[in-house]
């Protein structure tokens, strides 16, 4: 940059955020070199203006809360302040514990007290597997597109992360199996397997069961850890419950992960691990280092709300409900604003579909687009490590309602629609044709339940 006095042209001065990074590069670690910021987070700021309406973070929905379990976590606090306000184990609470027990068992899925292990939300879940499992250049196998919030946790950690494609039934495991069969042959173990069999975030796809008992055969087959993220399975719209990997590998390689954020409240910041002992040990080492323990208060909290399980069932059929209805109303609103060639999935539960756009379009230049137009989503490469997913994203229906889901949709539609046809006056072609709707119809319902459209495929030297 340079600054232009009318006489001469001279170096601008360095900005202050400049010199800052100049001073304190050489104390850097060397593994903030590949630290990425979450697609997510980076824009919670920019969403909490009231005149954005946000289909971009998995925000649940609170405002709906029953009162006599919000009169119980009150008296709860109240009456047991001085637990509520003191340090904890690190390991959480006993009476925790039996409510994660409570809400495993919803799922047909079992663990012992002395596998659980209490973390700060789902997110830290994550990172204490990769803090204890993973060295520098050790290889994570995930899905493409997988959790953007992962994606960050694991390049901190320096993992060498290989991303497998999907499909409408989850993870492909033809191309695990490949995988694991070229890493063998370079003399090379995968430290781990990073999986949403239900509900897949950001896909919307759940895996099959077939692939499920395939999966955990080869973890069986190969010692292969399968960290199974799990924040999502409770939340199912239609069809049926499918076993977890956990309960499907009996607790020998899979480590689950939950979270009350989805099934209670996200600002309580509560998650869990079910590991085998002897890794869920390690982890807590690794939790002592980072936090002495998850906040005594919100612990207190899930402890009154799930007090009276029937309340709280009672409480996760409603948001069902909810959740279902925006869902909806979310592909129907997709069906009227997007143009041809357009795609995305329609997921039988959870808080995410994916979109894929025409592939002429980016969605992180879109988004600026869009944030004009006071709408925002997340952008697909955020779901990548390689800079694929460009012409796709994410959208979440759980944390808005209907008539924002409707104009939110709206305006992004607009946004793609003023794009293609800005590309199609620069190479002089047609332009896709918004979708004819026949309203007398239910042209949702065409497509088949959790069915996936055109994951992208990375094209050969495509990074």
């Amino acid at each position: 940059m340079t600054v232009d006095d009318g006489n001469s042209t001279q170096p601008a001065p360095p900005s202050a955020a400049t010199r800052d990074l100049e001073r304190y590069a050489a104390l850097f670690a060397a593994r903030t070199e590949g630290m990425r910021s979450s697609a997510m987070r980076d824009l919670m700021a920019i969403t909490e203006r009231p005149e954005v309406i946000s289909l971009a973070g998995g925000l649940p929905d609170v405002s709906h809360m029953p009162p006599e379990m919000l009169d119980a976590i009150s008296s709860a606090i109240s009456r047991d302040a001085v637990r509520a306000l003191q340090y904890g184990p690190t390991e959480g609470m006993a009476k925790v514990h039996e409510a994660i027990q409570v809400v495993m068992a919803e799922e047909g899925t079992q663990a012992d007290l002395g596998e659980l292990l209490v973390t700060t939300g789902g997110q830290q879940a994550i990172d204490l597997v990769c803090k204890t499992l993973i060295d520098p250049g050790d290889i994570v196998l995930a899905e493409g597109p997988t959790y953007p919030g992962a994606v960050p946790t694991f390049t901190a950690y320096q993992a060498d992360v290989r991303q497998l494609e999907m499909d409408e039934h989850g993870l492909r495991i033809d191309l695990l199996e490949e995988t694991l069969a070229q890493l063998d042959a370079e003399g090379r173990r995968p430290k781990f397997l990073y999986t949403i069999p239900t509900f897949q975030n950001p896909g919307g796809v759940t895996m099959n069961l077939e692939r499920r008992k395939r999966l955990v055969e080869i973890a069986h087959e190969r010692e292969l850890l399968v960290v199974e993220d799990s924040p999502y399975s409770l939340l199912r719209y239609e069809g049926e419950a499918l076993p977890t990997l956990r309960s499907l590998d009996g607790g020998q390689f899979v480590i689950y992960l939950g979270t009350f954020s989805k099934i209670l409240a996200a600002g309580l910041r509560i998650g869990w691990v079910a590991a085998p002992r002897a890794i869920r040990q390690k982890m807590n080492i690794g939790k002592a280092g980072a936090d002495l323990c998850s906040a005594s208060i919100s612990q207190v909290v899930v402890e009154a709300a799930l007090s009276d399980v029937d309340l709280w069932r009672r409480y996760l059929d409603e948001l069902r409900e909810r959740y279902r209805g925006r869902r909806d109303v979310m592909l129907e609103s997709l069906e009227q604003a997007m143009p041809e060639g357009a795609t995305w999935t329609r997921p039988d539960g959870g808080l995410f579909l994916w979109a894929t756009l025409p592939s002429q379009l980016d969605t992180t230049n879109l988004l600026a687009r869009a944030l004009r137009s006071n709408v925002a989503f997340v952008p697909g490469r955020g779901a990548y490590v390689d800079g694929r997913g460009g012409n796709s994203m994410r959208l979440n229906y759980s944390g808005v309602d209907e008539t924002e889901i409707r104009e939110g949709v709206r305006r992004i539609g607009a946004v793609v629609t003023e794009q293609l046809e800005l590309y199609g006056d620069l190479i002089g072609e047609p332009v896709p044709q918004r979708r004819r709707v026949d309203h007398g119809a239910a042209p949702v319902a065409e497509q088949a339940p959790g069915a996936l459209v055109q994951f992208p495929r990375r094209r050969a030297g495509e990074r």
